[in-house]
């Protein structure tokens, strides 16, 4: 995929099919064939082709057919765009706890679920009274 941008929603919405999710993973070991990425499932050959299309759109696999047989590797730039956008929201949000853990050693009252000066609700003071 060479000078294209990678659609990272394009990317996810292959990813949140978990046959395509196995696909991508078997594929990160080796280049494996069509026929042989369709043996473990209980699928037709035309939906492995489908879900091998989905893929290809989205540029995580790119295939190439050499006589009868076609090839399916992964497309690492895609992989690579994926893992660094969420690597991004990772850091972000290590950060957003680990300041909110600050705050939460740093405030004794934090360990007490009414509070420093009791409860806040006047409903949580009531105390079964009729009227």
């Amino acid at each position: 995929m060479p000078n294209q941008q990678v659609d990272l929603d394009r990317v996810f919405q292959a990813l949140a099919d978990a046959t395509r999710r196995d696909m991508v993973q078997r594929l990160v070991g080796a280049p494996a064939s069509v026929s042989a990425l369709a043996r473990p499932y209980a699928m037709s050959l035309p939906a492995v082709m489908q879900h091998l299309q989905v893929l290809e759109e989205c540029g995580l696999v790119r295939s190439e057919k050499v006589g009868r047989v076609r090839t399916c590797r992964i497309e690492p730039a895609a992989l690579r765009a994926a893992e660094e956008w969420l690597a991004a929201r990772r850091t972000v949000w290590e950060q957003l706890l680990d300041r909110l853990g600050d705050q939460l050693a740093a405030d004794p009252a934090a360990d007490s679920p009414a509070g420093p000066t009791g409860p806040t609700d006047p409903a949580d003071s009531v105390q079964g009274t009729r009227t």
